[in-house]
């Protein structure tokens, strides 16, 4: 066996992904209660947080990295739960936006007590102020360089 198993940077991605996952499996029941998935809380929090509540589909796409296809499901999904509507651009006809609902946002109210409850229980509270920002600020730099896309913004 490669002595490269033991290789503190294989160590490192291990704990990064065994602490993902740990924090999934703690974070997942306060979306689920909400009847929704954790690729729905994530496209209706980029929705809430982008300007006029809105992200051309190919943005959407691209922050939360799915295909054309599947940000297509997703949309169709929450758009059947009124939780999105599409709307056409004014200026380019070929583009089509998503758009947050007054239900999505409601559903938002709804899930994110028990969320940001969760986080500070699983994530936050475990970290000294000194940790906690250290790790932020890392991991904006490793979100920078690997996925520059995630903070794209649609202009209005």
């Amino acid at each position: 066996m490669s002595e490269l198993v033991d290789d503190y940077r294989v160590t490192t991605m291990g704990l990064l992904f065994e602490a993902h996952l740990g924090l999934v499996g703690k974070l997942e029941p306060t979306w689920k209660r909400a009847g929704l998935s954790g690729l729905d809380l994530n496209a209706l929090l980029r929705l809430s947080r982008s300007p006029g509540r809105r992200l051309r589909m190919n943005d959407l796409a691209t922050q939360i990295k799915l295909s054309t296809s599947g940000v297509t499901r997703l949309v169709d999904r929450l758009e059947r739960g009124g939780l999105v509507v599409r709307e056409s651009s004014r200026d380019d006809r070929r583009s089509t936006f998503a758009v947050l609902t007054p239900k999505g946002a409601e559903r938002l109210d709804e899930v994110l007590p028990g969320y940001i409850a969760a986080i500070e229980r699983w994530f936050i509270s475990l970290l000294d102020p000194g940790q906690l920002e250290a790790l932020t600020a890392g991991l904006r730099i490793i979100r920078d360089a690997t996925n520059p896309e995630a903070t794209a913004r649609t202009p209005d």
